[in-house]
């Protein structure tokens, strides 16, 4: 790719922004006993480094679960070890095992927060200037406006950088890009491999999981069974047993450790929903009190429905018409689905949901709004007023994105044409979806000062919180349904353009 000087400038001003906002405060900061997501991860480095592996996910006199016990798939726990040897070489009190419990200082903040950076400089930035440059049909100007654009996206930098998540998102997002790149260039068992690791390092990779099965399914079939689909298959099904297996494989030596770790990876018993996350069940509880009403199972099929349900369609015809356009957009709707309908949903499991959407050349702009409770609690407020703000003015330069919302930019005038059919009146869906843009947008900004400026009722303390769950949730439907619209109604002669969600 020519003018790889721009390319190297922009992962630059991508690291620059990164460790500006690590500069910042970070989740439960000063705030015992639990402190928070931080002390979560230099937890789980004393464990893996100070007790035997078949010890890592058990209760015990030495590893109190209940004190951010390790949950999480076994590429997370070696991770946290390999961190935690470099720890024991730079301070040993760092990882201590009991004594070290809430440790913080300036240069073990400034350890952890280098950690984020590297995994970000190994796995996820090369995967993102590597997806960027291979994209076909676009100028060399628009593959780097879209790397800045992806490189910059909020969500993101101020999870991994700003609350410090308790898990490295960078790390599962960048193997699951490293996966979708290797599948949509024909390089399916690199991809396959890429996407194992991502799972086993973040269970939540779950969301992704049925579009690559599918994908690579349809793959097969378009093949033939009876011949190169059959061993691409075997290939494929040798390949991910594999990667599980050497994975898992310390956890494989006795049948009670392997249900244990699959107990603290799905903890069933956390109910249908935490905290105030925008999906379905949350918004919903407003109005009636679910989690009261029906028992633990019911609710567990429900979810289990209505997810399956709301992404059958997609998943249907990426099976039977396999291309890299549908799997890219199934990822989305796939994505969405999940946050929206499964069961135990987490605020930052978002995250799922913004690559997919950034890699189908559609900049996120909204996507994140429900964060706001849980950063302005970590006193990210300026951070993310910035990294906004930084993100919006990268897209408007560099897309043009107001002036983009034509059906055909929109992707949406196959659906048109055949809705005209029947309704030869239906002429304003560009229209209608530029408006309800513009809502939306406005929505954002008067929820979030809103959020900063006024105190909430005495007897509505969460209204806020729970205001921003609820547009979130309608914003989130919206997002699938216009999804599946393109999915369903895709055209090949169809272009993928920009344009903001």
């Amino acid at each position: 790719m020519e003018k790889w000087y721009l390319m190297t400038i922009v992962v630059l001003i991508g690291l620059t922004v990164r460790w500006t906002v690590s500069l910042n405060s970070y989740s439960g900061a000063g705030k015992p006993p639990m402190f928070g997501d931080y002390e979560a991860q230099r937890h789980w480095q004393e464990i893996t480094f100070n007790l035997p592996v078949k010890q890592w996910y058990f209760n015990s006199s030495d590893n109190n679960l209940q004190y951010w016990g390790l949950d999480y798939p076994p590429l997370t726990a070696y991770h946290s070890l390999l961190c935690a040897y470099v720890a024991k070489f730079i301070n040993p009190d760092w990882i201590a095992l009991h004594t070290s419990r809430g440790y913080e200082s300036q240069a073990h903040k400034l350890f952890m927060r280098t950690t984020v950076l590297i995994a970000d400089l190994l796995i996820y930035i090369p995967a993102v200037v590597l997806y960027c440059c291979c994209l076909k049909d676009i100028s060399t100007k628009k593959k780097i406006a879209n790397a800045l654009c992806i490189l910059l996206y909020p969500g993101l930098i101020l999870i991994d950088y700003g609350h410090f998540q308790n898990i490295y998102n960078s790390v599962s997002l960048g193997f699951a890009l490293w996966g979708v790149l290797g599948v949509s260039c024909d390089w399916d068992l690199l991809g396959s491999l890429a996407f194992c690791l991502a799972i086993n390092y973040k269970q939540m990779e779950l969301y992704h999981s049925l579009p690559f099965f599918c994908f690579l399914l349809g793959k097969c079939f378009k093949k033939g069974l009876k011949g190169k689909g059959f061993v691409l298959l075997v290939k494929l099904a040798c390949t991910v047993v594999a990667s599980f297996v050497l994975c898992w494989l310390p956890f494989f030596t006795e049948r009670e450790q392997t249900l244990q770790v699959l107990r603290r990876l799905f903890p069933v018993d956390r109910g249908l929903f935490e905290d105030k996350v925008a999906n379905i069940w949350c918004s919903f509880n407003v109005f009636l009190k679910i989690r009261d009403i029906l028992p633990r199972h019911i609710q567990l099929i429900m979810s289990f429905c209505f997810t399956f349900l709301s992404l059958l369609p997609a998943c249907i015809k990426l099976t039977l018409q396999p291309s890299s356009k549908g799997f890219k957009f199934t990822l989305v709707s796939c994505a969405l689905s999940f946050f929206l309908f499964s069961f135990q949903v987490h605020e930052k499991s978002i995250l799922l949901v913004s690559l997919p959407v950034c890699l189908v050349l559609i900049i996120p702009i909204s996507i994140y709004l429900h964060l706001l409770p849980l950063l302005l609690k970590d006193e990210l407020l300026m951070p993310s007023v910035v990294t906004t703000m930084a993100f919006f003015i990268a897209c408007v330069t560099s897309f043009s994105i107001f002036e983009k919302t034509s059906e055909e930019e929109l992707q949406l005038k196959s659906f048109s044409i055949s809705v005209r059919k029947y309704l030869p009146c239906f002429t304003f869906l560009s229209r209608m979806i530029q408006y309800l843009f513009l809502i939306s947008v406005i929505t954002m900004v008067l929820l979030t000062l809103m959020t900063v400026t006024l105190d909430p009722p005495q007897k509505l303390p969460d209204l806020f919180s729970v205001l921003v769950c609820f547009v979130s949730c309608l914003n989130f439907l919206f997002f699938l349904v216009y999804f599946n619209i393109i999915i369903m109604w895709d055209s090949k002669s169809g272009r993928n353009q920009k344009k903001i969600s």
